[in-house]
Order: structure tokens, then C-alpha cells, then sequence
């Protein structure tokens, strides 16, 4: 199994930054992608940005805002948000693809979320 540790959410005004980070653990042979997606109350999960064989892609709504990274050696993955809006308000939820072995097929692991807050 594949535990993910998130961390840097929190309470922050318009116009502010935040960095969320996103820990990888556990039983990981490679990784496929890492990406952050976020829920708002009532609304469904949406794609925030992801790293795909190093390939980046965001929404539309946070390009020129928002940076992904990752630290390959620490299997973490980074989400730099700045210029945040009220509308950036929701869950952000860190999703994984990873194998445990070479012939093993890509899983898809979701961390637990954590809540960021744009206060207007």
C-alpha cells in the first residue's frame, strides 16, 4: 500500500500564498503522476494541476497562479498557489499513480485532504 501525508493548507486572505506539499510512501516501485485536485462544498472534485513524465498540466482557473513541482527523491509533490481568490476556497486532495513492482499496474492512491480558505 501507498500512504500520502499532506501538509500546508490553512487560512490565508486574498492575494496571499500558500505551499501544500504531498508525502509518498509505502510499497512505490515508480511513479506514474502526481497531481493535487480540490472539492468545494457541494461541488464535484476537480483537477488542479498534475506531473506527468514530467509533463505539467493546470486548470484553467489557476494557470499563471499556481506552480506544481515534485522532489523525486522524496516522492513529494508540491503545490505553490499565489494570487489565491475566495473561489480557490475548498479540500485539496493529492492523488498518486504509482506501481510496486515493473510489471505491476499503476494504482491510484488519494491522500486525505487538507482544507484551504481564502477570506475575501
Amino acid at each position: 500500500q501507498v500512504q500520502l501525508v499532506e501538509s500546508g493548507g490553512g487560512l490565508v486572505q486574498t492575494g496571499g500564498s500558500l505551499t501544500l506539499s504531498c508525502a509518498a510512501s509505502g510499497r512505490i516501485f515508480s511513479i506514474n503522476s502526481m497531481g493535487w485536485y480540490h472539492q468545494a462544498p457541494g461541488k464535484q472534485r476537480e483537477l488542479v494541476a498534475a506531473l506527468t513524465g514530467g509533463r505539467t498540466s493546470y486548470a484553467d482557473s489557476v494557470k499563471g497562479r499556481f506552480t506544481i513541482s515534485r522532489d523525486n527523491a522524496k516522492n513529494t509533490v508540491y503545490l505553490q498557489m499565489n494570487s489565491l481568490k475566495p473561489e480557490d476556497t475548498a479540500v485539496y486532495i493529492c492523488k498518486v499513480e504509482s506501481r510496486d513492482s515493473y510489471s505491476g499496474p499503476i494504482r491510484n492512491t488519494w491522500g486525505p485532504g487538507t482544507q484551504v480558505t481564502v477570506s475575501s
